[in-house]
């Protein structure tokens, strides 16, 4: 809550005094030039690091490994983008540190090391981090069976499997 409140209602506060001082040193349409100058150039440097993001994603695609890193970075590019065009100099200043590639690295590793301390994976043993084998954190099974349902013989799964390979054309599931 002391988050929201801060983005919410003393963030805007702060960026109208602070656009109100330097008008009155620089001028008003100084001032608004700086702002919208600020805007384009954010702009342009976020395009730029989201698509060397996008590109070092695919590549990482390619190579059939994870891109997470990247996922949290271009995150990271969407919040710098909505920053750097929101009028005001203190939301352009976190927007250029986000859109920078040094700063965003850091951000970036900080969020992600954030991110695994706080997943939450069944069955990991320990009871510290999961739930139990195959439970939520409500006591079921997240599948919907229960102890005593017919259901629930332990390691079957009933079902049907059909090989389309052979018929498959264009050889995609090969």
């Amino acid at each position: 809550m002391r988050v929201l409140f801060i983005l919410f209602a003393l963030l805007p506060i702060l960026e109208i005094a602070l656009l109100i001082n330097v008008g009155s040193v620089i001028g008003g349409w100084n001032t608004v030039g700086l702002v919208i100058l600020s805007a384009f150039i954010g702009a342009y440097f976020v395009k730029r690091e989201g698509v060397s993001t996008l590109q070092t994603a695919q590549e990482k695609m390619q190579r059939n490994e994870v891109p997470g890193k990247e996922l949290v970075e271009g995150l990271m590019l969407v919040v710098a983008g909505v920053l750097l065009v929101t009028p005001g100099f203190i939301t352009d200043i976190f927007g250029f540190l986000l859109a920078m590639p040094g700063s965003r690295h850091f951000f970036a590793a900080q969020v992600s090391k954030h991110m695994k301390m706080r997943i939450v994976t069944p069955g990991m043993g320990g009871g510290t981090a999961g739930f139990g084998q195959g439970q939520s954190p409500f006591g079921q099974s997240p599948f919907g069976d229960r102890p005593n349902s017919p259901n629930s013989d332990g390691d079957v799964f009933e079902g049907e499997y059909t090989d389309h390979t052979t018929n498959d054309p264009d050889k995609r599931l090969k």
